[in-house]
C-alpha cells in the first residue's frame, strides 16, 4: 500500500478558481488522484466545503475553504510540484515574443507553423510545454482551451485562470467564437464562395489517419468559404470561417472541393493537384511548397458583459511571400 500523508488541509479557494466544478478543482490541484477516490472521499464526508458536505459536481466560490483529508503520497503531490522542467531562457522569450493579446483572462498568441501545440510519442517540444514562459507572475499556470494542427499557423488563446479557462471552453464548445482562417489553395473551386458540408470520419492506421467524407460514420462538419483572390485560377486565396471544429476539416474540405491546401503533405499528394504541387518547386512558390499554408488569421470572442474581443495575427513569412509572389494584397480581404 501507498503511505498516506497524515496531514488534514484546509485549502482556501482563489478568485481564479471561482465557479470551477469541485472535481476539476481536485484534478488541477491533486493531477494523481482518482476519481473513484475523490467520489468515495465525497460520499463518506471526509471532503467538506466550508464544513459541508459536497458533490463532485459542487460549483465553488471565491474565499470558501475545502477540507483535504489525508491523501496517499503519490496523490497529495500538489500541482505545482507536477509542472514540467522550467523552460529555457531561449524557448521562454520566443514564446513571448509571440503574444500578440493579453489581459487578465486571457492571452492570445501568433503560433508558428510547425510547433505542435500538446505533446505526444516523439513530440518533445510542444506549445503546452512552454506554458510556464506565459505566467506574466501570476500563480497559475495558463490552460489550453483549444487546438490548431502542428502546421498551421495564427491566433491561438490560452487560459490565464481556473475560471477564464471553464467560460472559454464552454465558448468553443457552444461555438461562441467566428474563427476565420486564410488558406492558399491549388485550383479554383466550382462556385466563388459557398458552404461545404461533409461529415468527416478518420480513416486510415497509425501515422497514416486521414479525414475523410463518410456520411453514415463521419461526425457533422461545416466550413463556409470565399475566394478572395486569385493568380489565373491556378492558386486562389480562400477565406475560410469552420462551423465545427473538426480534426482536420479545413484541409479536408478544401480537397473535397477540388481546391486542395498549398503545401498540405497529407491531402494535396492525393488530389488530381498533385502534379501541380510537386511542380511549385521550381516555380515562383518553390519556398512554400513543402510548408502548408493555411493560417488562423483571426479569432472574435464573445464576453458577456463586454465588447466582443477581436485578434488578429500576422501572416507567417512563408504565407507572406507567397502572397506578394501572387500579386494578393491582405487588405482586399475587407474588400
Amino acid at each position: 500500500m501507498s503511505p498516506t500523508v497524515s496531514k488534514v488541509q484546509q485549502v482556501e479557494v482563489t478568485k481564479g478558481e471561482a465557479d470551477v466544478r469541485l472535481d476539476r478543482w481536485f484534478k488541477r490541484r491533486f493531477p494523481s488522484l482518482t476519481h473513484g477516490r475523490l467520489e468515495k472521499l465525497l460520499r463518506t464526508g471526509q471532503v467538506r466545503v466550508d464544513g459541508g458536505r459536497a458533490k463532485a459536481n459542487t460549483r465553488l466560490e471565491a474565499g470558501q475553504v475545502i477540507r483535504i483529508p489525508p491523501l496517499e503520497a503519490d496523490a497529495a503531490e500538489p500541482m505545482a510540484k507536477k509542472m514540467p522542467p522550467r523552460v529555457s531562457e531561449q524557448d521562454l522569450a520566443d514564446v513571448q515574443k509571440r503574444v500578440i493579446y493579453k489581459d487578465d483572462d486571457l492571452i492570445a498568441l501568433n503560433k508558428p507553423a510547425g510547433l505542435a501545440v500538446q505533446g505526444g510519442t516523439k513530440t518533445t517540444k510542444h506549445l503546452d510545454g512552454l506554458l510556464d514562459g506565459l505566467r506574466f507572475g501570476s500563480d497559475e499556470r495558463p490552460r489550453l482551451v483549444h487546438r490548431l494542427d502542428r502546421d498551421t499557423s495564427g491566433v491561438i488563446v490560452v487560459a490565464r485562470t481556473a475560471k477564464s479557462a471553464a467560460v472559454l471552453a464552454k465558448a468553443f464548445q457552444m461555438r461562441d467564437m467566428k474563427k476565420i482562417y486564410w488558406a492558399l489553395v491549388m485550383g479554383y473551386p466550382e462556385h466563388p464562395a459557398g458552404t461545404i458540408s461533409a461529415a468527416l470520419a478518420k480513416q486510415g492506421g497509425a501515422g497514416r489517419e486521414r479525414m475523410e467524407w463518410d456520411d453514415e460514420e463521419g461526425k457533422s462538419a461545416v466550413t463556409d468559404y470565399r475566394v478572395v483572390d486569385t493568380a489565373a485560377r491556378k492558386i486562389s486565396w480562400l477565406e475560410l470561417w469552420p462551423r465545427t471544429g473538426r480534426t482536420h476539416q479545413l484541409r479536408a474540405h478544401c480537397m473535397l472541393i477540388g481546391t486542395p491546401i498549398l503545401g498540405d503533405g497529407k491531402y494535396a499528394v492525393t488530389s488530381p493537384h498533385a502534379d501541380q504541387n510537386m511542380d511549385l518547386h521550381d516555380g515562383i512558390l518553390s519556398d512554400v511548397a513543402d510548408r502548408m499554408c493555411l493560417h488562423a488569421r483571426e479569432l472574435v470572442i464573445e464576453r458577456p458583459g463586454r465588447k466582443a474581443l477581436t485578434v488578429s495575427a500576422p501572416l507567417p513569412k512563408h504565407m507572406k511571400d507567397a502572397f506578394k509572389n501572387l500579386g494578393f494584397t491582405e487588405g482586399d480581404a475587407n474588400a
